[in-house]
């Protein structure tokens, strides 16, 4: 099975991926995993890629690609992925789109986690890191005032600077000018299966929904 999981920043699709991931034993694949990846495995790719990065710079699209390309035809994937953080663009789908038809990828769904914009914005802005654990955590869980809620440390919890709010707000807004297009290029492109989830609920229901709704894919 061969899943691109989709949604805005903080709907919920790292946690989603490693569920799935664990249930259905397939490979969750993220843009990091790829670049690491490549840097660790010391190919042409990946000195080019660490040159890159060395320098501050963005890897570009055509690159990219050829590390996606790369990752998806290794036996790592064999049994199926679950790709998330690519593609980000339009641009990005096209070069996708041929890496699909090259490799024969043709049981591919993409994803949909959605939430509401609103309900993510307050989610964003009320979590808190823990130093201590590395726990991420909801003010609203939080039970004794300065407490960490999963290791009781004291004084522990943090904001997180991509969790203020002028920061969340850039990076909605980068994915509904950016990102979202995407849906609207494969509802008029369905060589990809498009599945909307409700990210709006518990993550247990959520994950629940996912696996009934990846049946037809």
């Amino acid at each position: 099975m061969e899943i691109v999981i989709f949604g805005a920043p903080g709907a919920g699709k790292g946690t989603q991926a490693k569920r799935i991931s664990e249930v259905l034993n397939i490979p969750h694949i993220s843009t990091g995993d790829i670049l690491r990846s490549a840097v660790a495995a010391k190919t042409e790719l990946g000195k080019k890629v660490e040159a890159i990065m060395a320098a501050g710079e963005l890897v570009s699209d055509d690159l990219m690609a050829q590390l996606v390309r790369e990752m998806l035809e290794s036996d790592k994937v064999k049994n199926g992925f679950i790709l998330d953080g690519y593609p980000r663009t339009v641009k990005q789908v096209e070069y996708f789109e041929k890496i699909r038809k090259e490799l024969n990828l043709n049981n591919s769904c993409l994803l949909n986690i959605q939430v509401d914009f609103d309900v993510i914005f307050k989610r964003l802005t009320s979590r808190l890191l823990c130093i201590n654990c590395n726990a991420i955590v909801n003010e609203s869980d939080i039970k004794e005032e300065n407490t960490c809620p999963v290791c009781g440390a004291k004084n522990s919890l943090i904001k997180r600077k991509d969790d203020a709010p002028e920061v969340v707000r850039r990076r909605l807004n980068v994915y509904k000018e950016s990102t979202e297009p995407i849906l609207e290029y494969y509802e008029k492109n369905p060589t990809l299966k498009i599945i909307n989830v409700n990210g709006d609920q518990a993550v247990e229901k959520v994950t629940e929904e996912i696996l009934a709704k990846l049946k037809d894919c």
